[in-house]
This record gives structure tokens, sequence and C-alpha cells, in this order.
């Protein structure tokens, strides 16, 4: 007798080895957790769309949260003000402030987003469409993503006005801001998909963006050996130093270079890992 599964959608049913029929016994295309009702569409259409869907949608629910990001940003570096003074310190201050609002919402509200995204079954609705799950999550992080830029660089530009900082080469942020977004976005796509309550994806989120917090806007030179241990394997410490670097008179821009590198390294990374995330937790 043929197994059926209690998982098929309505008016079909599944039998063992993936195969799908209708009730009048006809096959059905077989996909990863969903009846396959349109053809695959390719990858950047589709990543085009849902980039637009999310910038569309997040557009009005996150504007405020990101003027909290910014202020948050400033207000750490006016504190910061009155015991640094400048140098490599003051370097480190600005830059890490202004990453800290790219981990903000590209970890954070990210991690959050996806979470409740699979609390909410809303990863179903997702999985019926002929969209590739990397797609979803490119685009999703993508649009997070986006609206880092103007309160990343109103901070950075503030905050070398706060500490006297040249900012003949703060076009670097062209880089920062995309390569470490794509670092913090994967890594926070991840969290919130492989977290299995939402409240614990809420919770990884906040401690990714507090680590941010103490590991990239403190000066290392402070730090104890742990720490800087620690430091080194947050991804967004290395968008903090390549910003930091830029702020030389004459920067080393191979360093530079090799920062960004390690930046987009693990973005691909992590966000292949957040798209296995995805595939997983959407075929549940």
């Amino acid at each position: 007798m043929t197994a059926v599964s209690a998982e098929a959608a309505p008016g079909q049913t599944r039998v063992r080895g993936g195969e799908r029929r209708d009730r009048a016994g006809a096959d059905l295309p077989s996909g990863d957790g969903a009846a396959a009702l349109a053809p695959r569409a390719r990858l950047l259409p589709a990543l085009d769309a849902v980039y637009r869907a999310q910038l569309s949608r997040a557009r009005v629910a996150r504007i405020p949260l990101l003027f909290v990001a910014t202020f948050q940003s400033v207000g750490i570096m006016i504190l910061m003000r009155g015991v640094v003074d400048g140098g490599d310190e003051a370097r480190a201050v600005v830059a890490g402030s202004s990453v800290l609002v790219v981990a903000f919402v590209a970890l954070n509200l990210l991690a959050q987003y996806f979470g409740q995204l699979r609390a909410s079954g809303g990863l179903d609705h997702y999985a019926t469409l002929p969209v590739p799950p990397a797609a979803v999550v490119l685009g999703a992080a993508g649009a997070y993503a986006s609206f880092t830029v103007p309160g990343t660089a109103v901070t950075a530009v503030l905050g070398s006005v706060l500490f006297k900082l040249p900012v003949a080469h703060l076009w670097v942020l062209a880089a920062v801001i995309p390569l470490s977004g794509a670092a913090l976005a994967g890594l926070g796509a991840a969290l919130g998909l492989l977290a299995p309550r939402q409240e614990l994806a809420t919770l990884l989120g906040q401690l990714g963006m507090s680590a941010a917090l103490l590991l990239g806007v403190l000066p290392a030179a402070h730090m104890p050996a742990p720490l800087v241990l620690a430091r080194d394997l947050l991804p967004s410490t290395y968008g903090v130093e390549a910003l930091a670097r830029s702020f030389d008179t004459h920067p080393d821009w191979l360093l530079i270079a090799a920062d960004l590198g390690v930046c987009a390294a693990v973005g691909v990374v992590s966000l292949a890992v957040a798209t296995w995330a995805y595939r997983r937790a959407a075929v549940r």
C-alpha cells in the first residue's frame, strides 16, 4: 500500500520517495516542501522583485528604528568625546559607531524579522512562490542593509567633525557599508532562521548588536586578550578597521583592501548559511 504523508497540500497527496499525485492520480512536479505552482523564476529577476517588495514594506516600519540607531551611535560618540581626545582611539570610536548602525539594522532587525517570519508561518508563503531561496534571503538582506546607508554616512560625518578627523577618504563607506552589511545581514538572517523560537532569535540579534557595540566602538588597545580574540571573530570588526584606517592622512590601501576582502568572504559564507537555513526552515 502506498504511504501517504500528512504534509501534502490540499487536493494532493505525497507518496514515499517525494512524488506528488493529485486526487485523480496524476503526477505533480516535486519541489522543496511545496507544490510547484509555476516554473521557477531566474535568480536575478526574483532577487530584484523580493528586494523591491521588502524595501517597500520596511520603508514605513523600519525608518523610525533607523533614527534610533543613528541617534544611538551619535550619542555614543558624544559620550566618548569626553574621554578620547584624538589619534587611534578617536578613529576607532568614529569607525565603530558608524558600523554600529549597520549592525543594528542588518544583524539585529533582520534576525528579528526572520525569527518572526518563521514563527508566524510566513515562510510557508514564500515556499509556495516560484522564487529561489537565495533570492528571498538576499533580497531581504539587501533591503535591510540599504536602510543603513544614510545613518552610517551621517554618523561618520558628524564623528569626523566632532573628533576633527579628515573626511577626504570617507568615500570608503561606499565599500564598507555593502560589504560589512552583507556579512552582518547574512549572520542576522541565519540566527533568525536557525533559532527554534522567535524570542531566542530576538535575543541573539540583541546580543550580536551588543557585541558589535562593545567590541567595535571601544579601542582594541585597551581590551584584554580574550576580548581581542572575540573582536577578531566578529565580522563587523573588519569593516571598522577599514573605515578607521581611511582617517589616516596617508591610508594603507593594501590593509584596507584586505579588511574589505575579509568582509566580502564572510558575507558570502554567511549568506550561503542563511540560504541553507531558509531551505531547512521552509521544508519543515
